[in-house]
């Protein structure tokens, strides 16, 4: 298959100047361009694009996509680790939209509304439950505060850090790091900061005590919606035994 720059655009809904954009930052090179200056993209092109667009939506800028396509140069692998993200993301956005179902028919019915089944799928309740048992209500309570007082770019932009640093755990259990290397104790140390980031968790503002990143390390393995964000088990597995050996050596 081979594809002009303008059926490309229409098909992805972006523009023909920001595909040459793309071409001139190296991002996305052509396959050919034609006598007449025309630019074609063949398959391989196309995925790279595909790639590309997936990343653009985890909130990722182009010199961070840029360093991803770089370091995961198996095609298929990466791909994986999107359509896990993806799958991940389509059950919660089928909650929400069964929530939002649930809130229509009752308004036009008369019909009571349940907060708790009106908000069902959306991002800052998603493991409500979970928090208040492990860590209590303040502590969920405190973290929803700071996420709800977060502006639209600021949400972006942690969902950007959260979604470098799955791709990254991902790509180094890909690898078939050792939880114990350099590599891993690097992740882990950006893993930890980015934990103790979140207002309300234990040891917020200094660094996170060590039973609530071992409790959490441990859940990534033990729940399929964790082990999802670091492409399944096998990852969820590498990240829980990095985070073990940093919290022996660190916390």
């Amino acid at each position: 298959m081979e594809a002009s720059i303008q059926e490309v655009a229409r098909l992805t809904g972006t523009t023909s100047r920001t595909l040459r954009h793309y071409d001139a930052i190296g991002l996305l090179e052509p396959s050919r361009v034609g006598d007449n200056g025309y630019r074609w993209y063949d398959d391989r092109a196309l995925v790279r694009l595909q790639r590309i667009l997936l990343l653009r939506g985890l909130g990722l800028g182009l010199p961070d996509i840029s360093r991803v396509l770089q370091r995961e140069q198996d095609e298929v692998t990466a791909l994986r680790h999107h359509l896990d993200w993806l799958r991940s993301e389509q059950r919660r956005l089928a909650r929400q939209a069964a929530s939002v179902e649930r809130t229509i028919t009752a308004r036009q019915e008369g019909g009571p509304i349940m907060a708790e089944e009106m908000f069902d799928g959306f991002d800052h309740t998603q493991y409500k439950d979970e928090v208040e048992q492990r860590w209590g209500t303040d502590a969920y309570a405190s973290s929803d505060a700071w996420w709800r007082g977060l502006s639209e770019d600021e949400r972006a932009g942690w969902k950007a850090t959260t979604a470098r640093l799955a791709t990254d755990w991902a790509q180094a259990a890909e690898a078939g790091t050792d939880p114990a290397s350099d590599g891993a104790e690097e992740l882990a140390r950006r893993h930890v900061a980015w934990l103790g980031a979140v207002p309300g968790t234990p040891g917020h503002g200094t660094a996170p005590v060590k039973e609530y990143v071992l409790g959490l390390a441990d859940m990534y393995v033990a729940d399929d919606r964790f082990a999802a964000n670091y492409g399944g088990q096998a990852g969820a597995t590498f990240v829980r035994d990095a985070l073990h050996e940093y919290a022996a050596r660190h916390l």
